[in-house]
């Protein structure tokens, strides 16, 4: 049997810190702190020692606090050293652990994965921790939150608790099918066709992507129509250059910004037109083909005979034009027409993003889905009861995908990896 090891790491913020954080999971765990600290706390409770190193040097005066496992966040032996945040007090007492016999430095997300592999999360809790250390938005936070609590984990159980009794049915009429009794017990499809329209939905929704990325907000038009201008007064900054001459921009420009807490990925697009001699300007038309087919929102400031479908036609220039055009009119000189044109993305995008509190969820989570959601299908259309009960334990397995009680092995250590150290 291969020994676990006991890790430890800094689990708060970069010294210098009014407190430094440090984390010890692991079967010597708890000698780990007796060494330090002198002996155990009581579990759960706060107490103040002097951290010691081995030759007895006062390292610190430090809160302590010890978990039993399994009830503790990774499901083992853990404890917590409160220390001092600055750096040559964070360095001593790492330097003092990594010499204690058993105990190593714990590599990115070392922490979560151990807590997934001792069941005190699922996958998808996990995947809504990621997200949480990732928000910088009050929309991503939320969502990332309701995941993390483990919202889709409580959804699953739902589902296969129902699916088992569909399952159970079914296999008490072909191990029964001679007994009275059993026949009243015949599946009807009512059950699996409610299922599939009840994660049909849930698949159906605003996905996790467009909070994590942020909304593709895309400006096209051609050649002078006033796109890095407005560029410009969108992300706030000077990121595009603006000139009379046609074809400035090249490729397309990309910068994330904020609106009222809603994230976007601005992308500003070179000119469209028909014709032109400049090798380099055609590959940047081409590419701006490709960003407005990949827009979530679309803002036209070319002809109104030209304008996509969906997209929202722009008259831009407003101040050196006539106010008969068609379309919302905006000035990036005056700044007349761009509240009301900030208004307008935000209600489109807020149309497009998981409601505050909803269940968002992640392309990975989709793709498992969909496989459920067919063989779920196959189930309702399946005449024959043996095919009917195969593909039911084909969809159960899918969902144990989700949660990651199995088939995940593959993208494990690509999740965890994305954890900082001490988490």
């Amino acid at each position: 049997m291969t020994q676990v090891e006991t890790i430890f790491a800094l689990s708060s913020g970069a010294p210098p810190a009014g407190i430094a954080v440090v984390r010890i999971s692991g079967p010597a765990a708890g000698a780990a702190l007796v060494a330090l600290a002198g002996a155990l706390p009581p579990p759960r409770h706060a107490s103040y020692r002097r951290v010691r190193d081995a030759a007895g040097a006062v390292l610190d005066h430090a809160l302590i606090l010890w978990f039993p496992g399994p009830h503790s966040a990774t499901g083992e032996d853990l404890a917590e050293l409160h220390l001092h945040g600055g750096r040559a007090v964070v360095a001593a007492v790492l330097a003092a652990l990594a010499d204690l016999p058993g105990c190593v430095p714990a590599e990115a997300g070392a922490f979560t994965r151990r807590a997934f592999e001792n069941g005190r999360i699922d996958l998808s809790a996990a995947e809504g921790l990621a997200d949480l250390l990732a928000a910088e938005t009050e929309g991503q936070r939320q969502s990332a939150l309701v995941l993390a609590e483990g919202a889709l984990g409580r959804q699953v159980a739902l589902w296969e608790a129902r699916l088992l009794a569909e399952s159970a049915r079914i296999e008490a009429l072909l191990d029964f099918a001679d007994e009275g009794d059993v026949a009243d017990a015949l599946p009807d499809t009512n059950g699996l066709s409610l299922l599939v329209d009840e994660m049909t939905a849930l698949a159906a929704a605003p996905p996790a992507e467009r909070l994590r990325d942020g909304v593709r907000l895309v400006l096209a038009g051609p050649p002078n129509s006033g796109k890095s201008s407005l560029f410009n007064a969108l992300s706030g900054r000077d990121a595009a250059i603006v000139t009379p001459i046609a074809g400035t921009t090249r490729d397309r420009l990309e910068a994330p910004i904020s609106l009222e807490g809603v994230p976007f990925l601005l992308i500003d697009t070179a000119g469209l037109r028909d014709m032109t001699d400049d090798a380099v300007e055609a590959i940047g038309i081409q590419r701006s083909g490709e960003a407005m087919v990949q827009a979530d929102i679309l803002l036209w400031l070319g002809a109104p005979e030209d304008c996509p479908s969906g997209a929202l036609q722009l008259a831009t220039k407003a101040d050196l034009a006539s106010g008969d055009r068609p379309g919302l009119a905006v000035s990036v000189v005056s700044g007349a027409g761009l509240n009301a044109l900030r208004s307008e993305i935000l209600a489109r995008a807020r149309a497009l993003l998981p409601k505050p509190g909803a269940l968002a969820l992640h392309a990975r989570h989709r793709s498992i889905m969909g496989d459920v959601l067919q063989w779920l299908r196959a189930a309702v259309a399946a005449d024959d009861l043996l095919v009917r009960a195969e593909v039911l334990r084909l969809a159960r397995q899918g969902l144990d995908a989700l949660t990651g009680r199995s088939g995940v092995e593959s993208m494990l250590d690509a999740l965890f990896g994305q954890f900082c150290i001490g988490k």
